[in-house]
């Protein structure tokens, strides 16, 4: 098998894991508030807390709008979550890449 082939074949079960992990593990993520809202919460200001600028986004608090069940939700919220940042990550690495190689044949 080669290199490129086997490198893909990681990518793919990578992104596999992740998806699996960001849409069907996080079903049984603990329904806790997190440290800050704990905290928050101990120290007697948690009712003074305002919404963010972010509150009314289609993925605000760890799920997404309009979805009726609160597990299938924050399932696909993890799932938009893994697909936007590796969309991201990879425009960036090639557009890194694409302008390495530019650098390289200008210099040549």
């Amino acid at each position: 098998m080669s290199t490129v082939r086997r490198g893909r074949g990681l990518w793919v079960v990578g992104l596999a894991v992740a998806l699996v992990v960001a849409g069907v593990v996080s079903w049984y993520a603990s329904a806790s508030p997190d440290g800050l809202e704990w905290a928050a919460e101990q120290a007697g200001f948690l009712d003074t807390a305002e919404d963010s600028a972010a509150a009314a986004s289609p993925l605000a608090d760890y799920g997404v709008s309009g979805v009726g069940s609160e597990r299938l939700s924050g399932g696909l919220a993890g799932v938009v979550g893994v697909l936007v940042t590796l969309l991201l990550a990879g425009g960036l690495a090639l557009l890194l890449r694409r302008r390495g190689r530019g650098a390289a044949t200008a210099e040549d």
